[in-house]
C-alpha cells in the first residue's frame, strides 16, 4: 500500500488536534486551568498546521478526487459535504471559543467550549474517514493544481 506523504502528515495533525482537545477537556474537569490553556492552544496550533498544509497542498499539488466505485461516489460526495460543513462550523466555533478564553469571558467560554469540542471530535473522525476513502481504501486521482487550472486552456 502506497501512503501519500502530505495527506498522511496533515491528517496526523488533525488527529493530534483532537487528542489535545480531549486532554484539555479532562484537565479542565480536574480544574487544572493553566495546563488546560496550554493543551488547548497546542490543539489549536495543530489544527492550524493541518489547515495550512491542506490549503498549500490543494493550491500547489491539487485536490484528489474519489477513486472508489462509481456507485459510491454520491455517498462519498454527501459525506464529504457533511465533513466540510462540520469542519467549517468547528473552525468558527474554535475561533470564537479561543477568543472568549483570551478575553477572559470564562462564563461564555464554559458554555460554548464543550459544544466546540464535540463538533471538533466529529470533524476529526470524518476527516480521518475522508483520508481513508481517498488514500487508503481507494486510490484517488490527483487533480490539477491551482496554477494549472488557471493557466491551462
Amino acid at each position: 500500500m502506497d501512503v501519500p506523504f502530505l495527506p498522511t502528515i496533515s491528517t496526523m495533525f488533525i488527529v493530534l488536534s483532537a487528542i489535545m482537545i480531549a486532554i484539555g477537556w479532562v484537565l479542565i474537569v480536574k480544574n487544572k486551568r493553566e495546563q488546560h490553556r496550554v493543551v488547548m492552544i497546542t490543539g489549536a496550533a495543530f489544527a492550524l498546521t493541518f489547515f495550512i498544509l491542506y490549503v498549500s497542498r490543494t493550491v500547489f499539488v491539487g485536490s484528489t478526487s474519489f477513486g472508489g466505485p462509481e456507485d459510491m461516489t454520491i455517498y462519498y460526495t454527501l459525506f464529504l459535504i457533511f465533513h466540510i460543513i462540520l469542519a467549517t462550523t468547528g473552525a468558527v466555533f474554535g475561533i470564537v471559543t479561543l477568543t472568549l478564553a483570551f478575553k477572559r469571558n470564562i462564563k461564555k467560554h464554559r458554555k460554548i467550549g464543550p459544544i466546540t469540542s464535540i463538533i471538533w471530535f466529529f470533524t476529526a473522525l470524518t476527516g480521518i474517514a475522508v483520508y481513508l476513502l481517498l488514500y487508503v481504501l481507494y486510490e484517488g486521482e490527483q487533480g490539477q493544481n491551482l496554477f494549472q487550472a488557471i493557466f491551462s486552456a
